[in-house]
């Protein structure tokens, strides 16, 4: 394992801490969905699918901001030219690159360390989403510059662009995350709701985040249980007392929640480790890596979700370290040999379950990059490529509309700063419509889809 993972490994684990075995998103939120199931609340969906149909949607967040001006890099060999003299020490020669041959055209390379994405893209599972970043609506280069354009709050930061990306709403400071949003919509699909159909293998995160929707926190080997209840060496006796007093009546409202979500953790953990048990293990081999780990784990918890009761689940998982101000040809090359690998096992062992056409990963990431270096790597930007993977994925093609790779062109704000050419609210409609969400009810879930020509971009089946 690299010392990158071994780093982000002891931060996820702190990152999940004993909230984990709670599967909350925090305590006060508990205490309103609480009070929610009081009050009987309950959401109607005007639903777009048969309620039969199992489906999964993977959310892959790469934290830091990741450069795909070096993922999906041009192969023409004058547009390389262009690319490589931009670029200086971070322009990777034209000899290592991996060529794809995009089927709507065009002629493009990959980093030389995602041989495995370079094969997937060629049997039309992977396919490209290009210049996606958030927006509130289109903007061009003279909107910007005059001042005009409704832009996202604080552009080119990590904290507030990983939040507007998950909750895909720029210009609204609340942190609902549009996956908990469509949780919220679609729960009702689900034979049971004993536990969240929100998983998270990497943490709390906005994302996941609904209005009555609770993210269930897991690790990488299984859901998270109260330890004292399965150590052979405490008595019975005191296992017994514990247990007991989660029973006593309680009339203050703080107390009864603790003991609720106490129980509701120790029965939910041995309902899902119980269901992980019962389903083979996948056949590929995936890496010992912090996000081969996660998506191993997602992969058996798709395999066992029809038995759990689910005919929609929603998955979480993260890698972080992307923010490459220094050593970025050395980093990234290490984050994408982990990220590659972990991906391309991920989609086997979906095939392995006969089920890839019901699960569909993408990914995420704070921002793209500068195309021009600062001397050691590059600085935070704003449109960047994204990419999506799966058997309902219509692959082998680069969606959207590629900026222009120059500086001080047509797309730049500066240094190559990319002006999206998509929005985070047509690409993450597109999933939603495939996952089951009503053309009625996108503006639901992306109040800003309006603003928008297309609302579904093509690339799911």
């Amino acid at each position: 394992m690299s010392s990158f993972s071994r780093n982000l490994s002891r931060r996820a684990f702190l990152r999940r801490g004993a909230c984990a075995a709670l599967g909350t998103t925090g305590l006060l939120s508990t205490l309103a969905q609480l009070r929610v199931l009081a009050a009987g609340v309950a959401q109607q969906s005007d639903l777009a699918v048969p309620a039969s149909e199992y489906k999964a949607l993977v959310c892959l967040f790469l934290y830091g901001g990741n450069d795909a001006n070096n993922l999906i890099i041009p192969y023409q060999q004058q547009a390389y030219n262009n690319y490589a003299q931009s670029r200086s020490i971070l322009a990777i020669p034209r000899a290592q690159l991996l060529p794809i041959s995009p089927l709507n055209g065009g002629s493009y390379a990959l980093h030389p360390a995602a041989a495995p994405l370079q094969a997937l893209f060629d049997q039309q599972r992977l396919a490209v989403l290009a210049n996606v970043g958030t927006l509130i609506a289109p903007v061009t280069k003279a909107d910007y510059e005059s001042g005009t354009a409704a832009l996202p709050a604080q552009l080119f930061s990590h904290s507030d662009q990983s939040v507007q990306w998950q909750a895909a709403l720029p210009d609204n400071p609340r942190k609902l995350g549009w996956g908990g949003r469509i949780a919220d919509l679609l729960t009702a699909l689900n034979e049971s709701n004993q536990i969240s159909m929100s998983i998270s293998l990497a943490g709390i995160n906005t994302w996941q985040n609904g209005n009555s929707t609770i993210q269930y926190q897991m690790s990488d080997e299984g859901a998270v249980g109260i330890d004292m209840l399965s150590q052979e060496w405490v008595p019975q006796v005191r296992k017994d007392t514990f247990t007991g007093l989660l029973d006593l009546e309680r009339k203050n409202l703080f107390e009864q929640t603790i003991a609720t979500n106490t129980q509701r953790a120790i029965t939910n953990e041995r309902l899902v480790n119980a269901a992980l048990a019962s389903v083979p293990k996948p056949t590929v081999q995936f890496a010992d890596t912090e996000l081969g780990n996660q998506l191993r784990m997602i992969s058996r918890l798709i395999k066992a979700g029809p038995s759990l009761g689910f005919r929609r689940q929603i998955f979480f998982a993260s890698l972080g370290g992307w923010d490459t101000h220094d050593a970025q040809l050395t980093a990234q090359t290490e984050l994408l040999t982990e990220f590659s690998a972990a991906l391309a096992s991920f989609y086997q062992a979906t095939v392995d379950y006969g089920m890839a056409s019901q699960v569909t990963t993408f990914t995420a990431s704070d921002f793209g990059r500068t195309f021009t270096t600062n001397g050691k790597g590059s600085d935070h930007g704003w449109g960047n490529h994204h990419l999506v993977l799966g058997g309902a994925v219509q692959g082998g093609r680069i969606y959207g509309t590629m900026p222009e790779l120059v500086v001080d062109g047509p797309n730049d704000t500066g240094y190559g700063r990319w002006i999206p050419t998509t929005s985070v609210d047509q690409y993450s409609a597109t999933l939603a419509r495939w996952f089951g969400v009503s053309d009625s009810e996108l503006p639901t879930i992306f109040p800003n889809i309006g603003n928008f020509a297309t609302r579904d971009l093509g690339f799911m089946g």
